[in-house]
């Protein structure tokens, strides 16, 4: 039974319209597709240990300005609303009584390891849907993806790589988008006695090109990574596997804590060149840990490569992710610290500065109170960038976000919301098309009301970060990973979300 509200399973699947109080913007009329645990425990009585476990979710709001709840246009606003489990093979072996672990769950054997990585890996898609091509991924940290209807949710199958392209069994769970071509980039990892990180770019499904490999004496753990016109950057953290590790004999603690934490190699900023595979530089810096890059971008004629990440001091942030840790508000070491990472292709020197050949890379502060699941404008991406959002958290942290926030890394100054919820989900900048500024557009966050019992959807002005407009849920929805905002995908008008 959990104590907190945001770590319930939720059972029930909707397909209904919300009204909206306020006012949505007439050109906002694509759909959000969220992913995320919907599920901690099975009909059996098992249950998962840690957040990142929970079986796969997806939810789709949709936009209607002008159209009545009821279907009637050109009189009020509306928001289809849909959620689904994915029916994934983890979904299966859950309702059966058979679900065996995942991420950081359930011990594991020799057998169950080789046939996880190399032959069935697994599929439990919980983390983000990105659109490859004409059709929509739920993405996990394994290269076996899940396709999704993006209308009705349906789990259409399961897309995996095939030919003589090299391939990982391990993949960075967030693709790269180059806004400039529609090219989405993508890491995978590749254990063995020679391990090596490989990119790969794509247009479509099951179309892919190798851009390069790394090679690595013991893999990262990598959940992101950035991209600019040019290059790849890998952040190299210093939780590191030993790929021998995985053929001991007998059983074995669950797939993260494998990784162990080695702050004497420092983290290794590895910048590959996109069009020739070569890597151009990577120097190292003091050990840090993070998940999530928000954006990079070129300076100086490409000699300077910049990038965002939200950093931890260590690994530990992973523990603390176990559900008996967060059920019991044990939160203080789930905020981080945007910092700024700044790699010198050219050689120049300077304090607090390690250098690896002629490459250096220095790292500033932008933000240090606290946040979580930091984001971008995609107007912006793979080029510099004026403000970022993220969830608000308190330091030193005593409990989930309170509210989000939109930081002016120009100027330092930062705007928050924290009105219709106690707990904050991540937030995501839309931008108006017909915008003349950075910030002209929304910010689309979900927000928990537990005395309510019921989650809801802001809808914030980029500019001013107020309130513009709130939909209820009919339940309230356990935290979630990450969306996406699809344009493409608009309300049929029959009010209802399909």
């Amino acid at each position: 039974m959990s104590d907190h509200p945001g770590f319930h399973s939720l059972r029930e699947e909707t397909a209904t319209t919300l009204a909206v109080e306020g006012d949505l913007p007439d050109w906002l009329t694509g759909s959000l597709l969220r992913n995320g645990p919907g599920a901690f425990s099975f009909p059996d009585g098992s249950a998962v240990e840690h957040w990142f476990d929970g079986l796969a979710m997806v939810y789709r709001f949709t936009f209607d300005p002008g159209n009545r709840a009821g279907g009637d246009v050109g009189t009020a606003d509306a928001v289809h609303y849909r959620n689904r489990f994915l029916r994934t093979d983890a979904y299966a072996a859950a309702r059966a009584g058979e679900f065996e672990g995942g991420f950081a769950t359930g011990e594991t054997t020799l057998r169950s390891r080789l046939a996880t990585f190399l032959a069935d890996p697994y599929d439990n898609t919980n983390i983000v849907v990105e659109r490859v091509g004409g059709a929509y991924l739920a993405l996990t940290e394994s290269p076996r993806w899940v396709e999704v209807d993006p209308n009705t949710l349906d789990t259409e199958g399961h897309v995996r790589y095939d030919g003589d392209v090299p391939a990982g069994q391990l993949a960075c769970a967030h693709l790269e988008r180059d806004p400039a071509t529609g090219t989405l980039v993508n890491v995978e990892t590749a254990f063995g006695r020679t391990s090596e990180y490989h990119v790969h770019a794509m247009t479509a499904p099951g179309e892919r090109r190798h851009v390069g490999s790394v090679g690595t004496d013991e893999p990262a753990y990598m959940h992101s990574f950035a991209l600019t016109p040019r290059y790849v950057v890998l952040t190299e953290f210093p939780l590191r596997l030993d790929p021998l590790r995985l053929l001991r004999p007998g059983r074995q603690a669950p797939f993260i804590e494998q990784f162990e934490w080695q702050p004497e190699r420092g983290t290794r900023v590895v910048v590959l060149d996109r069009a020739t595979g070569a890597v151009v530089a990577e120097p190292v810096t003091d050990p840090v840990f993070g998940f999530h890059h928000v954006n990079a971008f070129e300076r100086d004629g490409g000699t300077e490569v910049v990038f965002d990440l939200e950093t931890v001091p260590d690994a530990t942030s992973i523990d603390s992710l176990y559900l008996d840790s967060l059920r019991a508000g044990e939160l203080d070491t789930l905020a981080g610290r945007l910092e700024r990472f700044t790699v010198d292709l050219g050689g120049t020197t300077g304090t607090d500065r390690y250098r690896t050949g002629e490459a250096s890379v220095d790292r500033e502060t932008l933000y240090g109170d606290g946040t979580a699941l930091p984001t971008a404008s995609p107007a912006r991406w793979c080029r510099d960038h004026r403000y970022v959002y993220a969830m608000s958290m308190d330091q030193p942290v005593t409990g989930w976000a309170h509210g989000v926030m939109k930081l002016d890394v120009e100027t330092g100054e930062v705007s928050e919301f924290a009105d219709g919820g106690d707990y904050f989900g991540e937030p995501l900048f839309v931008p108006d098309p017909d915008g003349t500024r950075e910030d002209d557009g929304v910010v689309l966050t979900v927000a928990l009301d537990p005395e309510a019992d019921r989650s809801r959807l802001l809808v914030l002005d980029g500019h001013s970060f107020g309130e513009r407009a709130r939909a209820t849920l009919p339940h309230a929805a356990p935290f979630d990973f990450h969306g996406r905002y699809f344009p493409e995908l608009r309300a049929k008008r029959t009010g209802r979300a399909d």
